[in-house]
């Protein structure tokens, strides 16, 4: 590699830290609607799903909320359908934002040529496996903007459904 390709790197991680702040502020403003998925399911006010909101701590909690709330025979099968659909495209989006918030970031000893170290350990039969690589480039950076685009029409979605639904918002 030639130093003329350094600032390239170096543009090309920025551009990557730049697009990961968005998918972040993303993500939570996305989130967020689950208050509204909660009142809904759950026959509450906006202020009493935004206490049961912000006692889980988890995204992974969240949705795991108002998938049961949604399962529970008291929901119509057609709505029960229609909330794991979109919840089906939220945990697509926190496993890659997962992905990126819980990892290490590792460069080469010039400082160039990012990548992510995962900090999971993956438990097999006879080992354990932890420290997978990847390289931040091109193809991660459209992978990264295809997921806000894809979580910004998820956003869309949800409230387009909260108003089909008559939801509390």
């Amino acid at each position: 590699m030639s130093a003329a390709d350094a600032p390239t790197m170096a543009d090309e991680f920025q551009t990557f830290l730049a697009l990961m702040g968005r998918l972040n502020y993303t993500w939570t403003n996305t989130e967020s609607l689950l208050i509204h998925m909660i009142a809904g399911l759950a026959g509450v006010t906006k202020e009493v799903a935004t206490v049961i909101f912000l006692t889980l701590n988890t995204s992974r909690a969240r949705i795991d909320l108002v998938e049961r709330l949604a399962k529970l025979d008291a929901q119509k099968p057609d709505l029960r359908e229609e909330v794991l659909s979109l919840t089906r495209n939220m945990h697509k989006t926190l496993k890659l934002k997962n992905k990126y918030n819980h990892c290490i970031y590792s460069f080469d000893n010039e400082g160039r040529n990012a990548s992510t170290i995962l900090m999971r350990i993956s438990d097999q039969k006879h080992k354990i496996e932890y420290g997978k690589s990847s390289p931040i480039n091109a193809r991660e950076i459209t992978l990264v903007r295809e997921t806000i685009q894809k979580t910004q029409t998820l956003n869309k979605s949800l409230w387009e459904f909260f108003k089909q639904r008559k939801f509390p918002v």
